[in-house]
Order: structure tokens, then C-alpha cells, then sequence
């Protein structure tokens, strides 16, 4: 099972390695968390509806200002690879700092840019630690980026732009998209930003309006499990299958002459103008997950979180049959999930790996990971990851 760490021992360990690293104490450190989707899933670009959690799992980044104009950053993670750079001479075409570096620079590009930052003498020491596994589509990458926004904002704007967390998750993703390169939507940042424990973030998308709606899971009996199948999944890739489908998902809005399709009304009026069958088969996905996701709200709403079982399973069948972007591995976990007990399954986030979420009764717990090592034992796969995801709180300052 993955367990989440102590935040508070976390956070003094984190506090403790700057200061080892760098002979003095930070001024703060900061936590994000990562994020798993309940409903909503490539619905976010086309200005649609989401609703994910915050998970107990993220990225803890403890940061000094200087008064110079260089900032160096340093990982856990990658000890022998730290990253170094100007905020002043920041460039996004090219990207002056790739690999996980870049989603660091990024949002120090994307807030300087943005006039929250100095225009020089932005400078910082910073080290972080993660414990939200990378490519396993749990947001690693938002989490990292809304730890550095929130600490750069909480030192250089604490009366502007830290108060302002759904600015900040459009800087965020900015920083992502325009940086880094990753065609991402708005799901994770805002996720990471703006979640609330034991609740889900219900959030439009469009007008970025949220809420958020209590998720009785403890008093439900159910428990949401997080299983991370180690396919390594990537979105930041231009000619990937994430970019494709947000490049097909344009291009049947445009057939359709409507500004998103979020704003398709009529889904077999839709259907029967559009002729290539590929995109009959994304509008179809989009339409009906957008309603998946207010169904989710009103059972919220109804206190039958129990229901959502049926949900996930509709959600990962659209995804796997008409968005087309589940794998085998993600599959066989859904299966076993529901075969091991599970009230629902599902995959989350971009797809192509990564990792599915499962509702699940704690008296079942045992009996759905038992289902799901015995599933990938017998195809001789590596055996999956779980952990229970206790919805958790959004980014805040922990020391």
C-alpha cells in the first residue's frame, strides 16, 4: 500500500535538508498536493465540468528570497541534477529550463510575466521533496508547479496575487502550457489550489466557478483507492495522444460552429452532422461526461455517494471505447477492481498510463488489492501501487 507521509514530519525534514544545503533556514515551506479526478476527464479543455481531490500525497518546497537575480533549485528527487537560472532572462520559446526543472522555471516565468514578481532581484534558494509518484497521472507536475506559485506569491505578493488562488492556478497552467509545453487544461492547477478536505472541487471550467461538495466517504463506509498501474504516462508532447485528442476535440467544435463542446446541446444532432466516425466518438465521450459529472454532484447532493460506482464504470467505458485513451494495464485494473468487490472503478487523468481510482467498501479493501495483484501476477505485469486517498486540503504554507 502507498502511505502518505506525516505533512508536519515532511515539512521538518524538508526544513532540515535546506538548511543543510544551504547553511541557512528557509523562510517558509509550502505544500501542494496532487490531485485524483472523480469525474470529468478531458472535459476541462473543452470548457467543460470536473470534479476531482485534493490527494494526501504532493510536493513539500521549503524557499529563502535573495537579493540577487539567480535561482537555484534543488531535489530530493534528482540530488545530483539541481537547476539553476535568471528569472530576468527566462524564455519560453525556447524553454530555458527543461525536464522537471522547467515546471519550476515555468511559473517563475509565467508570474514575472504576469507582474507579480520583481523584474529583477526575483532570486531564491529552494529545495523540494514528492511524494506523489511522477507519470502516474496524479498530477505530479501541478503539484510542483502550485507549491512554487504559492510560495513565490505567499513572499513577493503576499497582499495581491496569494489571495487570488484562481489567478494563481491560471499562471500555474500557463506555466505548463506556455513553458513547458504540456496542452493541459485547468483541472490540476485548480485541483492543487483550491480543493478542500473530505470534499470534491466541483468546478466549471469555463467561468473557473467552484465549489466545493461534501464527500462523505468515512460515513459511507467506502474508502477511495488510488491505483497506479507504473505505465508512465506524458502529456507534455506535442505529437502525443493528449494533444491529438484536444486537436480533434477543435476540430468537431469548429465543424459544429460552437465555441467549445461544452456547448453542444443536442448530442444526436451533433452525432448526425459530423461524419468522421473518430470524432462522432470524442464529441460523444465530452457531452456525456460533462452530464457523468453533474449526475456525481446531484448524488453528492443526495448523500448517495455509494452510487457513484455506476458512474465510474460508465466513465471508464466512454474513455476506453470512444475517447479511446485507456491502455490494457488500466483496463485490467478496473476489471479487477470490480471484480475484487469494488463499488466502481475508473481510470484518471490524461491516459495512456497512469493510474485508475476505485470506490471501495474498507471491510473490501484487502479483497479488491488481492484482486488486483492476482490479475496483473497472471498476465506477468508489474504489480500495481495502491493507496487510499483520504480527500485532503489544497496548497497552504506549513511552516
Amino acid at each position: 500500500m502507498i502511505e502518505p507521509k506525516p505533512r508536519e514530519e515532511t515539512a521538518q525534514r524538508v526544513r532540515a535538508a535546506f538548511t543543510e544545503t544551504y547553511g541557512n533556514a528557509p523562510a517558509g515551506v509550502w505544500h501542494a498536493p496532487g490531485r485524483a479526478n472523480l469525474m470529468g476527464e478531458h472535459t476541462d479543455y473543452n470548457d467543460g465540468l470536473v470534479l476531482p481531490v485534493a490527494l494526501p500525497w504532493g510536493v513539500t518546497l521549503a524557499l529563502t528570497p535573495t537579493d540577487d537575480d539567480t535561482v537555484e533549485v534543488r531535489s530530493a528527487q534528482y540530488p545530483q541534477e539541481p537547476v539553476t537560472f535568471t528569472p530576468s532572462t527566462l524564455t519560453a520559446d525556447p524553454p530555458t529550463v527543461t525536464n522537471w526543472g522547467g515546471y519550476v522555471a515555468g511559473v517563475w516565468w509565467s508570474l514575472r510575466h504576469a507582474g507579480h514578481l520583481p523584474a529583477t532581484g526575483a532570486g531564491a534558494r529552494v529545495y523540494l521533496d514528492s511524494d506523489v509518484p511522477a507519470g502516474a497521472a496524479l498530477s505530479s507536475s501541478a503539484a510542483l508547479e502550485c507549491a512554487t506559485a504559492l510560495a513565490l506569491a505567499q513572499t513577493f505578493d503576499p497582499t495581491g496575487l496569494a489571495q487570488d488562488r484562481q489567478t494563481m492556478a491560471r499562471l500555474a497552467q500557463r506555466a505548463e502550457n506556455d513553458f513547458v509545453g504540456a496542452p493541459s487544461g485547468i483541472l490540476d492547477q485548480s485541483a492543487s489550489l483550491r480543493c478542500q478536505a473530505d470534499h470534491a472541487l466541483f468546478l466549471d471550467c469555463r467561468s473557473l466557478g467552484a465549489r466545493n461538495v461534501t464527500l462523505p466517504l468515512a460515513q459511507a463506509g467506502l474508502r477511495l483507492l488510488v491505483i497506479n498501474t507504473k505505465v508512465t504516462h506524458r502529456i507534455a508532447d506535442t505529437d502525443g495522444g493528449y494533444a491529438q485528442r484536444r486537436r480533434e476535440c477543435e476540430e468537431a467544435a469548429r465543424i459544429l460552429d460552437v465555441a467549445a463542446l461544452r456547448d453542444v446541446s443536442d448530442l444526436d444532432a451533433a452525432l448526425e452532422h459530423l461524419t468522421d466516425p473518430v470524432l462522432r466518438r470524442r464529441v460523444r465521450h465530452v457531452v456525456t461526461e460533462i452530464h457523468r459529472v453533474n449526475a456525481a454532484v446531484g448524488l453528492l447532493r443526495a448523500n448517495a455517494v455509494a452510487d457513484l460506482g455506476a458512474l465510474f464504470n460508465a466513465s471508464h467505458l466512454s474513455l476506453r471505447d470512444h475517447f479511446e485513451v485507456s491502455c490494457p494495464e488500466l483496463d485490467l485494473a478496473v476489471e479487477a477492481a470490480c471484480a475484487g468487490g469494488a463499488r466502481g472503478a475508473r481510470m484518471t487523468g490524461g491516459g495512456f498510463g497512469g493510474s485508475a481510482v476505485a470506490l471501495v467498501a474498507h471491510d473490501r479493501i484487502d479483497d479488491v488489492c488481492a484482486a488486483i495483484a492476482a490479475a496483473f501476477a497472471d498476465r506477468g505485469w508489474t504489480l500495481p501501487e495502491v493507496g487510499v486517498a483520504t480527500p485532503a486540503d489544497a496548497a497552504r504554507q506549513v511552516l
